[in-house]
């Protein structure tokens, strides 16, 4: 009998983590400058996702600072009936706290105790899981004039009412036909809510759109790429970007583009800034043949709000060829720039360069790597466009790439501290070995990004693609925007990063995957508190302040991309939302150990092709869940271990749909029952596999030491 191992580590899944090289802290902090005045008010609400339209992530709020943060204690927690990913920014108004769980459900909490007021479940169908590449998960609400906004998986935008939770509106903003999701949370410019939506990888055409808040009505809506070379095309914008796709692109992939995240907003400017994501099939050789930008991929786009009209765009990735998204956060500050104000757009995308832009015009100030990039050696800022290395074009040749498809900078949300002049990127350090695949072919509303994950998984498998890891694969980074370079940075021994906030009270808050919420220096990084809560924490921390007490409040349970990939857990997942007070007295939550699991069904006896014909069909349909290799985290059931039960029932599961509550779909139209059968057998030869000595040794390493590894030149 095989016992499955349960260590707490980086997993050696989805994504390959590897160092170029050991990054070192820049000398010495800027000199702070001065900081917004303290509210007069003895309560300081967080009504907008990133704490205002500029979307900043800092509080003014400093009662709990470096002096004091080592007397913050737990005030309340409220366990949020989760199981799966919370990503949610928190917003509190008026007292009340309004926040999002998995499956998207809306909750409603007395901000001071944590008392629940109303939840509403929008019953999205456990199918839907399908079309999500990272999660169940969802990143919060909108609120306005005593409404509360928020998206739904299945595509869906609510209009509830702050007091009940009961629906004012609902409208479907995506064909429900088609593999669109909702993760992101909508924005409010003044009357209008606007929405993206996800799910390039699995074949679908970008777009956002804005909706009247009173009634649900459609306004506008803008589409990120075309929907074909000639048209007609929806708005003038998409005649040019046309331009810029050769007509045998493969269009029946949507060609993605979609806008699941960023967003922010200036009102003095009235420019709404929306970041693009990645392309339908990432292999550009597939999806562009003979090349071109692709707009509007990978890009940074400034509208009218009031329109939808584009005033102008920039693109940080042309021709994206990698799932490097622009979808990041975007934070609006006002800069000294070589001696004169400049009103800027900061973001960290994916592909590893942090940009400065001029955000009234899109002029490009600054482009410097804040993370390992092997894909360009630069940004030229005479044109705007990186410089790519011959190296990173993986369409006909396997390539280590840095960064991984998870890229350099997620959607955790960095912050900004206007008196450090520092910004604090939740950074990742990987690379990815990206291989393509010579028989893609497109399949509707599968994963279709056009690698080879056959091959990937029979890689490995082998333990020969070993998972050198760096030391501290997820990182803390004080990004001067100004020098373009790191002021300090802070190792995490997790692959799981948290989102951060920026205080007044000159601290940084992050949660990690080592079941852990800190507070660092804001100016020298130096670990100043710490909460062991025993899950890991992927979601942004907020703070506010009710009658004189400032609270810092964060979501903790781990998912998405990270959680189901980058770690091991052996204990159970329960979400939480866990408030902090100065002088806080209460007790945290408790962790559940989860049985051990053992393999308990024999391999099948079945011919060595059948397995091959089953790590095939796996690799298609299932890792995205269940893990390379069928290594499991802990988020998703590890089939290796599955009950005999489970094994009875196995087409059952897989074919008919049995699980569908439990966000197990059917797999009948891509999957027959002959494969079936095939990825029972794959799965069974994985669990009775036994290490042989090079793997046992990668293990080690990988659970025990660190070693930088130089995949390719900087």
């Amino acid at each position: 009998m095989t016992t499955v191992s349960r260590r707490l580590r980086v997993a050696r899944s989805l994504f390959l983590l590897v160092v170029a090289g050991t990054a070192t802290a820049a000398a010495g902090a800027p000199e702070p400058r001065p900081l917004p005045p303290q509210p007069g008010s003895t309560d300081v609400d967080w009504t907008m996702h990133g704490g205002s339209p500029y979307e900043e992530r800092f509080s003014p709020l400093n009662s709990i600072d470096r002096n004091s943060v080592s007397r913050l204690g737990l005030a309340w927690s409220y366990m949020t009936g989760s199981n799966r990913g919370l990503e949610a920014t928190p917003l509190v108004v008026d007292g009340v706290l309004f926040a999002t769980a998995s499956w998207s459900v809306v909750f409603a909490l007395d901000a001071k105790t944590g008392r629940e007021l109303w939840r509403h479940d929008p019953q999205v169908p456990g199918w839907k899981a399908k079309h999500v590449c990272c999660d169940v998960v969802n990143r919060g609400v909108a609120y306005s004039k005593g409404r509360v906004f928020s998206g739904t998986l299945d595509g869906r935008l609510l209009s509830l009412d702050a007091a009940s939770g009961e629906v004012i509106w609902s409208v479907q903003t995506t064909d429900p036909t088609q593999p669109y999701s909702i993760t992101g949370a909508p924005r409010l410019v003044s009357n209008l809510v606007v929405i993206g939506n996800g799910g390039a990888e699995f074949g679908v055409r970008g777009y956002f759109s804005a909706y009247h808040a009173e009634s649900g009505k459609l306004v506008w809506r803008f589409y990120t790429v075309p929907g074909s070379k000639e048209g007609p095309h929806e708005h003038v914008e998409l005649e040019a970007a046309a331009k810029t796709w050769p007509a045998n692109s493969l269009w029946e992939s949507g060609l993605g583009g979609t806008a699941w995240d960023g967003m922010a907003y200036d009102p003095e400017l009235d420019l709404l800034y929306v970041g693009t994501g990645n392309s339908s099939v990432y292999d550009r050789a597939k999806r562009s043949p003979g090349g071109g930008d692709n707009l509007f991929l990978a890009s940074i786009l400034a509208l009218r709000p009031e329109t939808g009209e584009l005033v102008w765009h920039y693109q940080t990735t042309p021709g994206e060829h990698w799932d490097y998204t622009a979808t990041q956060n975007m934070i609006l500050t006002d800069l000294e720039w070589e001696g004169r104000t400049r009103k800027v757009l900061l973001q960290a995308p994916k592909n590893g360069f942090f940009y400065v832009l001029d955000r009234a015009t899109g002029e490009l100030l600054s482009a410097e790597k804040y993370a390992h990039a092997s894909w360009a050696s630069h940004v030229d800022l005479e044109t705007g466009r990186p410089v790519e290395r011959k190296e990173a074009d993986w369409s006909t040749q396997d390539r280590y790439i840095a960064p991984s498809p998870p890229g350099a900078h997620g959607w955790h949300p960095m912050s900004f501290h206007p008196g450090t002049g520092l910004v604090y990127i939740p950074a990742i350090e990987s690379a990815y070995l990206y291989m393509a695949n010579d028989s893609f072919q497109f399949r509707p509303g599968l994963w279709n990004t056009g690698e080879d994950f056959t091959r990937l998984h029979e890689t490995m498998e082998d333990r020969m693609a070993a998972r050198f890891l760096p030391c501290g694969p997820t990182r803390l980074v004080a990004w001067d925007p100004i020098k373009g370079e790191k002021a300090w940075e802070v190792q995490h021994q997790s692959g799981v990063p948290g989102g951060t906030l920026a205080t007044a009270g000159d601290l940084v808050f992050q949660g990690s995957g080592a079941g852990r919420f800190s507070a660092f220096d804001a100016i020298g990084g130096k670990l100043l508190w710490s909460s062991e809560i025993g899950i890991d924490v992927i979601a942004p921390p907020i703070a506010y302040q009710i009658d004189g007490e400032q609270f810092i409040v964060v979501l903790a349970g781990t998912g998405g991309s990270a959680g189901g990939h980058a770690t091991v857990f052996d204990h159970d997942n329960a979400g939480r939302v866990l408030a902090y007070k100065l002088g806080g007295k209460a007790s945290l939550p408790p962790i559940e150990k989860r049985p051990e699991r053992v393999v308990s069904v024999p391999r099948l006896e079945v011919p060595p092709e059948t397995i091959a014909r089953g790590r095939q069909v796996y690799a298609e349909n299932c890792f995205t869940c269940h893990g390379l290799g069928a290594e499991s985290s802990g988020l998703y059931p590890d089939l290796r271990t599955a009950s005999p039960e489970t094994h009875a029932q196995w087409d059952a599961i897989v074919r008919g749909g049995i699980r569908t509550d439990k966000g197990m779909a059917s797999f009948a139209g891509s999957v027959s029952q002959e494969d079936a059968r095939a990825v029972q057998a794959y799965i069974l030869d994985r669990a009775w596999h036994e290490p042989d000595l090079t793997e046992r040794f990668l293990d080690f390493v990988a659970d025990r030491a660190c070693i930088p590894v130089s995949w390719t030149t900087d």
